[in-house]
Order: structure tokens, then sequence, then C-alpha cells
């Protein structure tokens, strides 16, 4: 399968397919309206999604989404997440990228994240991008309950 995305904001009318993506990835979960919230309510949130603009039907057109918030002079990744059947195409990368550079925009000089500790593709893309491991969370996700690897990226 070939798909042609583009990054944008997220928009409200994208909550469904962003939670339901959240719920089948094993992301923690924050639920509708706490990416609402973070959408309509915190100017300092970078919500985005990667958009399929060769598929418009309903519930199909988001391949994956990235939420964080700056505080200060810190990005912090909350989530990240894309489709099962849109991965290792660029699309998570490129989520990553773009908010790296809104982040910059925003005046922000590093980037904090946490990954899970079985999550081998995350992590190699993380590093792939600069980030490099800082510390472990124990215990940090639920179902599984699992550890997490604490990265960390420069802006510069």
């Amino acid at each position: 399968m070939i798909c042609s995305y583009e990054i944008e904001q997220m928009r409200e009318q994208d909550l469904p397919e962003v939670v339901h993506l959240e719920e089948t990835t094993g992301l923690n979960r924050w639920g509708y309206d706490a990416y609402r919230r973070e959408l309509l309510k915190n100017p300092n949130s970078i919500m985005l999604i990667s958009r399929d603009i060769t598929d418009s039907r309903p519930g199909k057109s988001v391949l994956g989404f990235f939420a964080g918030w700056i505080v200060e002079d810190e990005l912090h990744v909350n989530n990240i997440a894309t489709r099962p059947d849109s991965r290792r195409k660029g699309v998570g990368e490129s989520l990553m990228a773009s908010a790296l550079e809104e982040a910059r925009l925003r005046g922000v000089r590093f980037v904090l994240l946490e990954v899970r500790a079985s999550n081998n593709p995350a992590q190699t893309l993380y590093v792939k991008l600069g980030f490099h491991y800082v510390g472990r969370r124990r215990d940090y996700y639920r179902q599984p309950v699992e550890d997490a690897m604490l990265m960390r990226l420069e802006l510069g």
C-alpha cells in the first residue's frame, strides 16, 4: 500500500480517530476529553496529525498523531502513534520532525519523551532523530505494566 499523507494541525473532528488509534496502540490512555482540552484550551500544546490525502472515508484518514506540550523551554512528548498499516512509511518520523520544527519556532531548547522499553522500532527512530537515553522510569506503562526509557534531545 502506497500512502500519500500530509502533516497538519489536529482538529476537533479528528479526535474520534485519534482516540481509537490511542486505544489500539497500547499508549497510556488519555481519552477524548483530555485531547479535546489540550486542543482547545492549551495554547502551549502541539497537536498534529498525519492525514491520508488519498482516503477521505470517515474514520480512515488519520494515519498517526502527535500530542505534546511546551513548558518553559521544554517540549514534552505526551503521545505519538501511527496506525499499524502505516508504519515503516515515514509517518511517525514526519510527525516528529514537524513537531520538533514547531517547537524550535516557539523557542524550545530541549525535548523529553518516554518510550516503552520493548518498543525498539520507536527507540531506533528517536536515536536517528538525535535523542539519547537519560534514564528509566520503572513500571511507567499499564496494560501491560512495563518500564519506560526516558530520552532527551537538545534542539540547540
